[in-house]
């Protein structure tokens, strides 16, 4: 339970509100278990017995990890070695919060989990919570984990289980369906967007893990990307968590942790426990890239200098720019050459189309990438050149960090530059707000070392601290309320859970049968339809697998234009996807009919 000596009326109804979320989350969770060993005496088999087996994970990654390295040779791998041994050695500490900042490349995804399993053995805690902050890497992570421990002598979704939106059906089991209700699992690979929400949420069925996140090391990877608009809420409860509720929170991010208390960031988190004591060194000795200026830039220019390297790679804000710049790029170059990723293409087509790349990349096989900045964060792509349209500082250290990834090269440029098409420089919410403050710091003189601390923390001062009128805009934390009368706490906990959200909801989804797995799910969703009945779980996620989310003027108007019909109740879906569906830009409902339709992967 919390200390209710708070400092302030708000600090205790937050902290009241907090354990009654808590508490209620315990007696839902206790209530569904005990209904279900009575009525469903086999489905309760299914669920996970016993606490892990920590000090065997651990002796399982150190050995993996050790044979790992020993093959490895070079600057990076030497520098990733380091990181390890620091998360080994801090890991004896006790519970609380910490700090891991490691630049790009450095290898801090499995030194993390270094440290999250000894630091769980150490203190006896009991599971561990790996929260990231894009779906896009999500997979590749679970991937990464899961080959850690495919000779563990233990099932796979036994250990591990992979939550969020995009997850793939086919790969899910009784079991792991089962620990997704309540994390009932030792390791917990899942996004930001469930972590937070969960946290803020008033139904039952999401307010049933709460109480597994107590007494769990969270690693909160790129701790920086938590939305201006919701830090004061998110740190808070973050802290809440570390001081009440016995959690350790590692912030791990590839620039500095933006996010500490300091005199011009009030609400900050109290100084972490660092696990790399001296970042700068590490910082110095893992760069492998140069960030260069390189002024503006047409997509015809772009495309040329694209042309000019057999392999590159370039990263926009839009999918609008992503789409002109890869048309102009077609032009240039054989097709077969050069690739487009965006959120335009389904989650199905984007892993696809990833796996391509990556074949081409490791076989030195021409390819020029034009994509979004969902390729940018922690996926596992090494370029010789990247272009990085203008963006936050902390989005072009993640552009630079899929540029020269193991140290090969002495010779690698990231490129930064300005559209010069209007249509394309015109930015909104926090994409507008991190390039202003980078253009600032480009103009204070910081452009001969970008990503130096000096330019990182001049940034973060103008993009995080210095918005105060921004950090709870949605006013979270007044919600709660101490009263004088007979309840001592006035709780809107409706009211926040619909106004906590990471992601804006003025996008809508549409289903695309792209392929001929996609046109068949599409067909039994048709079949349902005409019967009067809903698709079951495993359908609805497979049909997520293959939507596309588009704005509310987009999907209006497709809807008046027959482009899409809606199916059994709720599922928009493509009518003719040869359309309006290409080959590789995805989804295109703000174009003309596309002049060179062709049917996608059969």
């Amino acid at each position: 339970m919390p200390d209710l000596l708070a400092t302030s009326r708000s600090e205790l109804a937050f902290k009241l509100g907090f354990a009654t979320r808590m508490l209620f989350s315990c007696l839902v969770d206790a209530d569904f278990l005990a209904t279900e060993s009575f009525m469903n005496p086999e489905q309760a088999a299914e669920r996970p017995t016993g606490k892990a087996d920590f000090a065997a994970l651990n002796v399982h990654l150190t050995a993996y990890l050790d044979s790992r390295f020993t093959q490895s040779e070079g600057r990076v791998a030497e520098s990733r070695a380091v990181v390890l041994a620091a998360c080994r050695e801090k890991a004896n500490g006790k519970p609380g919060l910490y700090s891991l900042t490691v630049p790009t490349g450095g290898g801090k995804t499995l030194s993390s989990l270094a440290f999250a399993l000894r630091h769980c053995e150490t203190n006896g805690l009991n599971r561990v919570i790996y929260a990231i902050p894009f779906t896009s890497i999500i997979e590749q992570t679970a991937n990464e984990f899961r080959s850690v421990f495919e000779t563990f002598p233990a099932e796979i979704d036994h250990l591990i289980l992979e939550h969020h939106s995009n997850f793939d059906p086919e790969k899910e089991t009784t079991r792991s369906r089962l620990t997704s209700e309540n994390w009932d699992s030792p390791l917990i690979v899942t996004t930001n967007v469930q972590l937070f929400e969960s946290l803020f949420a008033n139904k039952p069925s999401r307010c049933r893990k709460l109480h597994r996140i107590a007494n769990s090391v969270i690693i909160l990877d790129e701790a920086q990307t938590i939305p201006v608009t919701l830090l004061a809420p998110c740190l808070r409860v973050l802290e809440l968590l570390v001081h009440q509720y016995g959690c350790t929170v590692v912030l791990c991010t590839a620039t500095q942790p933006a996010i500490e208390k300091r005199e011009e960031f009030p609400i900050g988190l109290p100084l972490p426990m660092p696990i790399i004591e001296n970042a700068a060194a590490l910082y110095s000795t893992l760069k492998r890239v140069e960030v260069r200026n390189a002024g503006v830039m047409s997509c015809a220019a772009l495309a040329a200098r694209m042309a000019e390297n057999p392999q590159g790679l370039a990263i926009v804000n839009t999918r609008r720019h992503a789409t002109a710049l890869y048309n102009s790029l077609r032009t240039l170059v054989d097709e077969e050459d050069c690739c487009h990723l965006s959120a335009a293409m389904t989650p199905e087509h984007r892993t696809r189309k990833l796996v391509e790349i990556r074949v081409r990349l490791s076989r030195g096989q021409p390819c020029r990438v034009v994509a979004t900045q969902l390729i940018e964060a922690g996926v596992d792509v090494d370029f010789p050149v990247v272009w990085r349209a203008l963006a936050g500082l902390d989005s072009i250290a993640q552009a630079a960090g899929r540029c020269n990834r193991e140290g090969r090269l002495t010779d690698a440029v990231t490129w930064i530059f300005e559209p010069e098409e209007e249509q394309f420089s015109r930015l909104f919410g926090t994409i507008k707000t991190g390039a202003n403050a980078a253009s600032q710091v480009i103009g204070c003189g910081h452009d001969h070392d970008l990503l130096g601390l000096a330019a990182i923390e001049h940034y973060f001062r103008l993009h995080y601290w210095s918005h105060a009128q921004d950090w709870d805009t949605h006013a979270i934390c007044e919600a709660f309320q101490v009263g004088d009368g007979e309840l001592p706490l006035n709780g809107a906990f409706a009211t926040v859970a619909e106004r906590f959200r990471f992601i804006d909801d003025a996008q809508r989804p549409v289903v695309v049968g792209w392929d001929k797995k996609g046109r068949g799910l599409v067909n039994k969703l048709r079949r349902l339809d005409s019967l009067g009945i809903h698709p079951d779980r495993k359908l609805s996620r497979l049909l997520q697998r293959q939507t596309v989310a588009v704005s509310q003027r987009l999907w209006q108007r497709a809807l008046q234009d027959r482009r899409i019909e809606i199916l059994c109740d709720r599922f928009a879906v493509l009518t003719v996807p040869e359309l309006c569906y290409h080959a590789e830009l995805g989804l295109q409902l703000d174009a003309d009919p596309l002049y060179d339709t062709r049917v996608l992967i059969q």
